[in-house]
């Protein structure tokens, strides 16, 4: 092949297709992101800094708009300023955008749903109030992320760009985890991992894997242009941590155990707060009262103890260095449960990605600063422990073991922590089973709207032709056969369809009442038209075949019967098979299915 064909050829494949509206969707994405993290970054500097003059740890790679004197000291313009932006959130959500109310945990929760149950469409609207009602409740000193909210919007983006080129709806669906990755990698500053994340948190046990591709495209693009804005620091600036002793591991599954209990109490906790409190509030009286109420809770927490708001990431980077006292972690740890469950239980914009590492690093740094105080000559780092605490906790809360473990990585530089994140990631999702911070997440692809048909052809696939096809005599017609001929035949056959064959005997098409049925009256063809002038193309099928193939046969022919030959002499007819057949099978794996499931159900 000359360069110049080779050239044309990628041009038009499908990967290069995918290649070009991935790095379309990474850089809108990307923009989102850096508009997105400036807005958090210059009005929390604003509203917490110097209005309310709160001093608040910042972590190394997010000092952007730090520096300078505090404004005077009046935390009482916290609780004020987080009931207005509830209130004005609660107004905005009802006015414009009713359909979200409920619709899930966060953004990230949001987007999943999406997933699965709306072909991957996003109101741009819904979107765009969601990402600047989240930016108020950040910057006023919510305690939420940034993490949740911009994948929701490079979501909205990937299904936005889906719609303007008129793409299929599952193509919508991978463009939609791709704008999800490129804001999720650019805002954590994590592009391999921010795109793994995205294709598995969709699922508990599962990942999209035609994803995979579009998602780490949008995400190295999206994060290259938010580190040419922000530089390429990591969040964190840490020292490098190894394993290196064995004897670790034992409290690296203390940490698992612990990070799962903290989990359990995270996820409980916001259910609690959510559907028991805020959602029988909004119903008895508004939404718009209830979040207003969730604002002023929130704020009220933040005012007496400031650790509690926003994303905190700059506690969790003093926990790392080892700045904070044991009994201020465990304080910490459950104020920002109960502060995130307010927030986001209320109904306020936010994500719960950062809340969740928060908890998760601060439940590493209980176990890391216990054991380190009893055991110093083997727990020699404490602060690795709230980093793989960071990636357990939330491999456990939202059943997501690969993504957070290489964001660690990526926040490290290096694998020093590696093995301890894997064990301590796994002993989480296993002791955490039945525990998610997402509503949406559906087991696998086979319990996913979105893979219907992937599941028709994986069933139809495993089920064989020779065992449904009905066996028999087969009334066959010869190419030369009259058409008056024909009616006598037809006439005294309880067969739709008729295999014809040739004077070599070979089958060479397909015969339907229907085709003879428009001259079967005319009388004077009688003797004129023929088999050959009526039949339609060939079609068999062999035992071995599987049902789906008879089903594309089915498709492609529109018969209703097709014959079934022999392995060895594609014409030696041994039977018939019937499309209502192919239906039936069909339907009765699926009852099998359901049954299983019930029983399986039953015993648990």
């Amino acid at each position: 092949m000359s360069i110049t064909g080779y050239i044309q050829s990628l041009y038009k494949s499908m990967s290069m297709r995918w290649f070009a509206i991935a790095v379309g969707v990474g850089i809108a994405s990307g923009l989102a992101a850096v508009l997105f993290f400036t807005g958090v970054e210059y009005f929390k500097h604003l509203f917490l800094f110097q209005f309310a003059g709160l001093e608040l740890p910042a972590p190394a790679g997010e000092r952007v708009f730090h520096g300078g004197e505090p404004g005077s000291f009046r935390p009482w313009l916290i609780p004020l300023m987080t009931t207005s932006v509830g209130l004005l959130t609660g107004w905005l959500v009802v006015r414009f955008i009713p359909e979200t109310i409920g619709g899930g945990t966060d953004g990230t929760d949001t987007m999943i749903s999406s997933f699965h149950n709306k072909e991957g469409k996003i109101r741009p609207l819904a979107a765009l109030i969601k990402g600047v009602t989240s930016v108020l409740t950040i910057v006023t000193g919510g305690s939420a992320g940034r993490e949740g909210p911009i994948s929701l919007v490079g979501a909205a983006i990937g299904s936005w760009i889906s719609d303007r080129f008129k793409f299929s709806a599952k193509e919508r669906r991978i463009l939609l985890l791709a704008g999800a990755a490129g804001g999720l990698g650019a805002i954590f500053r994590a592009p391999l991992g921010g795109a793994l994340t995205a294709i598995e948190v969709i699922y508990k046990e599962d990942f999209e894997a035609e994803a995979v591709l579009p998602s780490v495209i949008s995400s190295v693009i999206a994060y290259s242009l938010f580190t040419f804005f922000f530089g390429t620091d990591p969040i964190f600036g840490i020292p490098r941590f190894e394993f290196s002793n064995l004897l670790e591991l034992p409290f690296y599954v203390l940490l698992a155990v612990f990070c799962s209990f903290t989990g359990w109490v995270h996820v409980r906790t916001f259910e609690f707060v959510k559907f028991r409190v805020f959602e029988r509030m909004a119903a008895k009286t508004n939404v718009i009262l209830a979040m207003g109420l969730g604002g002023a809770v929130m704020g009220t927490m933040g005012m007496l103890f400031p650790e509690v708001l926003t994303g905190g990431y700059g506690w969790v980077e003093m926990a790392i260095h080892g700045q904070l006292a044991l009994s201020l972690m465990v304080a910490i740890l459950f104020g920002k449960i109960l502060a995130t469950a307010v927030t986001i239980g209320s109904g306020m914009s936010g994500g719960m990605f950062a809340p969740a590492l928060f908890v998760g690093g601060m439940s590493g740094g209980v176990v890391g600063n216990i054991a380190h105080r009893y055991f110093p000559d083997i727990v020699t780092q404490p602060g690795g422990y709230v980093l793989v605490g960071m990636a357990a906790f939330f491999a456990g809360v939202a059943n997501a073991p690969i993504g957070p473990l290489i964001m660690v990585c990526e926040l490290t530089e290096g694998y020093g922590l590696l093995a301890p994140l894997m064990l301590a990631s796994v002993l989480c999702i296993v002791l955490g089973k039945n525990t998610s911070l997402y509503e949406h997440q559906v087991e696998n692809k086979f319990e996913s709207p979105a893979h219907i048909q992937d599941m028709t052809i994986n069933i139809l696939e495993s089920l064989k032709v020779r065992d449904f096809f009905r066996p028999g005599l087969v009334t066959t017609l010869e190419e030369g056969t009259t058409l008056k001929a024909m009616t006598d035949i037809i006439a005294n056959s309880n067969e739709l369809y008729f295999p014809v064959r040739n004077a070599e005997d070979r089958i060479t098409g397909i015969l339907g009442v229907k085709d003879v049925r428009k001259v079967l009256f005319e009388s004077c063809l009688f003797d004129l038209v023929v088999v050959r002038d009526l039949a339609g193309k060939p079609a068999t099928l062999k035992p071995m075949d599987d049902l789906y193939t008879a089903l594309m046969k089915f498709v492609d022919t529109d018969y209703g019967q097709i014959p079934v030959v022999h392995t060895d002499d594609p014409n030696v007819i041994l039977g018939l098979i019937n499309r209502e057949d192919v239906f039936k099978a069909y339907r009765s794996s699926i009852d099998d299915i359901a049954e299983g499931e019930n029983i399986c159900f039953l015993k648990d």
